[in-house]
């Protein structure tokens, strides 16, 4: 099965406790959508929160890792910038 966009879709078999599939179907009936499409978009924003926290950690992580060099560098260019004041 492929979208209006021409991305290929499959369909699969996944089991919901019976209260979280009430709540699903509601939310999606109060946001005019179908199920699949909710689930969908809830699966979609997970993955992306994930990659965001992924990349803020390697992100920290380098700047942890330069942050001794960084300091050295300035270290070493404190005295020109003394001599130029």
């Amino acid at each position: 099965m492929a979208t209006a966009t021409g991305a290929k879709q499959k369909k699969i078999l996944v089991e919901f406790p019976e209260d979280l599939l009430r709540e699903a179907d509601k939310l999606a009936n109060e946001l005019s959508t179908d199920r699949s499409k909710l689930i969908r978009s809830a699966v979609r924003a997970h993955i992306d929160r994930i990659r965001q926290k992924n990349l803020a950690k390697a992100l920290a992580e380098g700047y942890k890792e330069y942050a001794e060099f960084d300091r050295g560098a300035s270290a070493e260019f404190q005295s020109i910038d003394a001599e130029n004041f």
